[in-house]
């Protein structure tokens, strides 16, 4: 019995391979987004987890692997059964069988795999009234990480259940009786079972498949002859019916290492396209750095924000790029003044008068300040004029006079051709008299304009 079971385990992991080149094709069509299929963690909500399947078949007295029979020569009959099934995962789900039929066997054959030459009868026939157990099936071959679309896989299933049947055995003498005339027996069994399913359409599966029951007892064949243990075999051919909507893929026939090559190559473009668009955005960037950086004239300004672009090459620049006004190199010429000068101004202001209460200018006083303009231009030399005036009046409008007689002798100065930014004119009022106001002759002194040439 051990060899027989090592065999049939070698055999069936000898064909793991060539189930899963054979149940597979090439998927030459564009791989369809990953929420179609469920996605690689979308749960089984996105998939069709229930299905009910019917079959017919052979049963035989016999199994590939486990020992040896009562009786040396079985005989195919015919079997039927259906199910249920629900899928749990991918690659796992439960399945409740039942199955039904007939098993017949004889002794025929002399040098069978029984023991024929010492039993006392000749055959028997049962009758499977019904079977029905609780299996846990396993896809083998239904991952795959060369093709995307699985047109076959290969399932073993295990279980447990409880099957009812009732024998009739024949003597050597011809003489047929039923092995338990009260009713069907029921007894414990062990289904282990192998089987490929075909991929037909998202509606309906092919499944093909042989089963192994290994009961608890002896009875069977009608033949008790402990501590053997019956058994026997279905073949079976049917057809697998997907319950829910067809806008569902079957989580049996999900591959999720196609899912997760789809979603990684899905993220790898989108991260491509990210990347991409990254450089472009960088590329502006730099663009618009060169552009800032640029400085034609390499005035330390940008070529964007220069308003005098072309400037010479160490000329110092403003913020806007245009050139500062040149320092004058020229040294000054240095002016002496002499006592004829102040003589000279010292006339101007002893002679210049101005209109009572006014800040005209009278005649009498123009010779004396065109000398004065004279020397201004003739030595560049600068004039601080400084009105001031008596107390008669309010003190608003003595700094007022003060102030429009000082700009008085400015304006005529001017007009004469001296530089206006060589001139300073100030009022002073009656803050700084230089004699008494008591007196007609103080109060003359004090309306006066001062001149400081420098």
């Amino acid at each position: 019995m051990k060899r027989t079971t090592i065999r049939w385990v070698i055999c069936m992991l000898t064909t793991l391979p060539i189930a899963a080149l054979a149940q597979t094709q090439p998927d030459t069509e564009t791989a369809a987004p990953s929420t179609s299929s469920g996605g690689l963690f979308g749960g089984s909500k996105n998939f069709r987890t229930w299905s009910i399947g019917v079959n017919g078949g052979v049963l035989v007295p016999s199994v590939f692997a486990g020992g040896s029979n009562d009786f040396s020569k079985w005989q195919l009959n015919y079997g039927y059964g259906a199910y249920v099934k629900w899928q749990l995962l991918h690659f796992m789900s439960l399945r409740a069988d039942y199955v039904g039929g007939k098993l017949k066997a004889d002794n025929s054959r002399e040098l069978g795999n029984g023991e024929a030459p010492n039993s006392p009868y000749s055959s028997f026939e049962t009758s499977l009234k019904w079977s029905g157990s609780l299996n846990a099936v396993f896809n083998l071959a239904t991952i795959n990480w060369l093709h995307k679309k699985s047109m076959a896989q290969l399932y073993v299933s295990l279980g447990g259940g409880l099957a009812g049947y009732s024998p009739e055995i024949t003597t050597a003498g011809g003489i047929t009786t039923e092995y338990k005339p009260s009713g069907v027996i029921k007894e414990f069994y062990v289904p282990i079972g192998a089987g490929v399913k075909f991929k037909l359409s998202e509606s309906l599966n092919l499944d093909l498949g042989y089963t192994m029951h290994y009961l608890d007892g002896d009875n069977l064949d009608g033949y008790n002859k402990a501590p053997s243990k019956d058994k026997y075999a279905y073949g079976y051919a049917g057809l697998e019916f997907p319950l829910g909507s067809k806008a569902k893929p079957q989580l049996a026939w999900h591959n999720p290492p196609a899912v997760m090559y789809d979603d990684l190559v899905a993220q790898r473009d989108q991260l491509r396209l990210e990347l991409d668009a990254e450089k472009e955005n960088n590329a502006k960037l730099a663009a618009s750095v060169a552009k800032l950086q640029a400085d034609s004239d390499d005035d330390g300004v940008s070529d964007l924000f220069d308003k005098c672009p072309g400037t010479a090459k160490g000329d110092k620049v403003d913020g806007s790029g245009c050139p500062l006004p040149k320092p004058d190199t020229v040294k000054p010429v240095q002016v002496i003044i002499t006592d004829e000068d102040r003589r000279l101004v010292r006339d101007a202001i002893a002679n210049l008068e101005f209109a009572t209460g006014k800040s005209d200018i009278k005649p009498s006083s123009y010779p004396s300040l065109d000398k004065v303009a004279d020397l201004l231009k003739r030595k560049n030399l600068s004039l601080k004029l400084a009105g001031h005036t008596d107390n008669v009046g309010s003190n608003n409008n003595n700094m007022i006079l003060s102030k429009q007689r000082a700009e008085s002798v400015k304006s005529y100065l001017t007009g004469k051709g001296v530089n206006p930014s060589r001139i300073e004119a100030t009022g002073y009022g009656e803050t700084q008299p230089i004699a008494t106001n008591k007196t007609a002759a103080g109060r003359q002194q004090n309306r006066r304009v001062e001149f400081t040439i420098y």
